[in-house]
């Protein structure tokens, strides 16, 4: 039997859609490991799901004499390994394995769209291409919505023809939709005071824009051309707001903000310099919000962050951003305006 075949029978892989499992299978890595090779360790927290393909894997826990042997091929090896985080036993190959390799979160999105909400999905026009949702559904960036609300998503989006040259959403605007490139690819340039246009960055497909005016209130920030003939499907602020900025963006109380920092919270004020050299939180970092899409790699994934500005605006903007990049971030409610003074 191929692997490809064992994949079918595995719980609950065996219960996708067709259309998931090609996606899967295209994000799921066939691993080999000689024996006595460890797999994971019994406190691990991470993404990754195992399934053993071939070989026998010994499942021990620390402190115990108990141990476990799977073999592939068993009504056991039918279910993934130790599959509950943090994890309850290290993996050890007790002969020569090959398993396979892959995203729990992928796995939980695909199986959530496709069961809880997928009969939605046959509401478009058989004839419309679905493809980029699997794209889209793998994009880390969309990892943070809950896959309902991903599906209700897709029911009320606006499909739009875009020609190459054409301005989809302009500086200086009010924000009315947030939009995902379906093909093709887009520009984005800012005009500065001066009148001089500079180009931001290129976007492509299943990459989204236009949710910073939607979160501040604001009114566009930079100007999106098509650089390419190409399709996008847009999504109308009120619905950006329920579907999308509801669940994502959290708040903090002041109080709540100050024991979350005792516990090695980060602190992140993502006004200007020049507002934050004259009035900022103790121990803050100062991150402008224009510069944040560049520096957050350089941030610390295992903390929590309390993101900040004058008002709650900004940091709306700057909390929603970090969570599509895998962050865990939350934004003082009403800013430095709202904290109570002495």
């Amino acid at each position: 039997m191929s692997d490809l075949d064992v994949l079918k029978t595995l719980i609950p892989i065996n219960s996708l859609a067709p259309d998931n499992f090609r996606e899967l299978v295209a994000k799921t890595r066939i691993e080999q490991f000689p024996a006595e090779k460890v797999l994971f360790h019994q406190g691990d927290n991470d993404r990754d799901t195992y399934y053993l393909l071939a070989g026998e894997a010994l499942l021990t826990t620390e402190g115990s004499s108990d141990a476990r042997v799977v073999a592939a091929g068993s009504e056991k090896a039918r279910y993934a390994l130790a599959h509950l985080k943090p994890r309850q036993y290290t993996g050890i190959a007790q002969t020569d394995v090959t398993v396979a390799r892959l995203d729990s979160t992928v796995l939980d999105r695909l199986l959530t769209f496709d069961q809880a909400t997928g009969c939605e999905v046959t509401e478009f026009d058989e004839t419309q291409d679905t493809e980029w949702m699997w794209r889209m559904l793998t994009d880390k960036a969309f990892n943070i919505f809950p896959p309902a609300n991903i599906n209700t998503m897709f029911t009320r989006m606006e499909q739009v023809e875009a020609k190459a040259g054409q301005a989809i959403i302009r500086q200086s605007d009010p924000g009315d939709y947030y939009y995902i490139i379906k093909s093709g690819r887009a520009m984005v340039t800012r005009k500065s005071d001066t009148g001089k246009v500079s180009l931001l960055t290129e976007l492509g497909e299943t990459q989204a824009f236009g949710e910073d005016a939607l979160l501040s209130g604001a009114p566009r920030n930079a100007t999106v051309i098509m650089k390419t003939d190409g399709v996008l499907m847009r999504l109308a602020k009120k619905d950006f707001d329920e579907l999308l900025k509801a669940p994502v963006v959290r708040t903090v109380s002041y109080v709540e903000a100050k024991e979350m920092i005792k516990t090695n919270a980060g602190l992140i004020d993502v006004r200007l310099e020049e507002e934050h050299r004259a009035n900022s939180l103790e121990n803050s970092q100062n991150i402008p919000l224009c510069a944040l899409r560049q520096k957050a790699a350089a941030l610390d994934s295992g903390i929590p962050y309390i993101v900040y500005c004058q008002t709650g605006s900004r940091s709306s903007v700057a909390a929603f951003l970090l969570s599509q990049r895998g962050f865990n971030a939350c934004v003082l409610k009403g800013g430095l305006d709202a904290i109570p003074r002495a």
